[in-house]
């Protein structure tokens, strides 16, 4: 497989230099590295420019309503247990709406690997603060400045216990080709952080903020460490930050670990026809 073997023909309607292309480049090459076959492959997006990821890839796919991809797309892992799930949302979408999601997709270590387009703000609807804004950040929505306090997603998701923890860029294609195949090679739940730059409706955090701040790990941190290092706001660590082995859910229920009977329902859609 090519990264090019999974274009789906359709030309991506991204803003010029948003960091979306770069995310779609690693996916592709991700997926060409591992050799997964589109029809051994579901992508399921939110809602966002993030959720435009679906008719770039040729896959199975599912665009989901605002905040419900986790839902989604751990029906789809637990019916067919041989399918390389992948999921694509906005820090809009998956740390707004779909918080209480992503807590409960931890906890059960799903099976699926998460990239969260992480850009500080809601792009799609030009602009507003989202919920990984600084406090103080003036937007559409904020006009006063931002009064809630500011998410972490990664502190958030490792202290709820997830078994795969990562920071990636988009300016930083290879590298996050590299947590992306790691992601889909971990067996349970992993969650991949990645600045996206926005860079129309970004404000002070395009690729010029990012690219004087990041840095690389070479080796996963101690959990004290990884917390002391997600939380440093000028120095952002890119790499993994937590990954340990749990059973993943579908493991753990005998019921739903059995291969799934795959049947023809050629008839039935006909009959529809």
């Amino acid at each position: 497989m090519k990264p090019l073997d999974y274009n789906t023909g359709k030309i991506p309607n991204w803003c010029p230099g948003c960091g979306n292309f770069a995310i779609w480049n690693s996916i592709k090459k991700a997926l060409a590295n591992l050799e997964i076959e589109p029809n051994k492959l579901a992508l399921v997006s939110g809602i966002g420019c993030s959720g435009k990821m679906v008719n770039y890839v040729r896959s199975y796919a599912l665009h989901a309503l605002h905040g419900r991809t986790l839902p989604i797309a751990t029906g789809i892992k637990l019916a067919n247990q041989g399918m390389t799930v992948l999921v694509n949302g906005g820090d809009g979408d998956g740390y707004g709406m779909g918080l209480g999601h992503l807590i409960h997709a931890i906890r059960r270590n799903i099976n699926v690997t998460y990239i969260v387009h992480h850009n500080k703000v809601y792009g799609l609807t030009t602009g507003q603060a989202a919920p990984t804004a600084f406090e103080g950040t003036i937007s559409k929505s904020t006009p006063f400045g931002v009064v809630d306090a500011q998410i972490n997603p990664l502190v958030l998701a490792m202290a709820a216990g997830a078994t795969f923890v990562a920071r990636g860029y988009s300016g930083e294609s290879e590298h996050l080709t590299d947590l992306i195949m790691q992601g889909i090679g971990h067996k349970g739940f992993a969650l991949i952080d990645v600045f996206q730059p926005c860079v129309t409706f970004g404000g002070d955090y395009k690729y010029e903020y990012y690219d004087q701040r990041v840095t690389k790990m070479t080796e996963i941190p101690s959990p004290d460490e990884a917390i002391r290092l997600a939380t440093d706001q000028e120095k952002l660590s890119l790499g993994i930050y937590s990954r340990y082995k749990r059973p993943p859910y579908e493991d753990r229920h005998p019921e739903i670990s059995k291969k799934v009977e795959m049947k023809d329902v050629s008839k039935l859609i006909s009959s529809f026809v």
